[in-house]
């Protein structure tokens, strides 16, 4: 197949903030996890599917399987829709107090 590009998986982006690697990253509605660290503006890839331990509101609480969101403004996941992006679901139970959820993300652009 001649106009085969890449699978995907994962993406090169321009960071839109400063950027570590392990971080989340939205850019549009492009979603990933950041593979190394990053200057804002400069090239970072991003890793678009799988399973990863990511900074998330410590008060949030979800069952395996709900919805999770990302947080722009606070650079975090949450599990609440309003102004945030689908980015997954959670792939085991987050509990209060918990500052990172375990996030199953599939690679969908939603």
């Amino acid at each position: 197949m001649r106009n085969f590009v890449q699978n995907g998986n994962i993406l090169s982006v321009l960071a839109p903030y400063v950027t570590l690697s392990g971080q989340g990253v939205l850019v549009g509605v492009l979603f990933g996890v950041a593979a190394t660290d990053a200057a804002n503006g400069a090239p970072v890839e991003i890793k678009r599917q799988g399973v990863f331990d990511i900074t998330a509101l410590a008060t949030d609480v979800g069952a395996q399987g709900a919805k999770i969101y990302w947080d722009a403004a606070a650079r975090r996941l949450t599990v609440t829709a309003a102004g945030n992006a689908l980015v997954g679901a959670l792939a085991e139970a987050k509990l209060n107090g918990d500052a990172t959820a375990r996030v199953a993300l599939d690679g969908v652009v939603r």
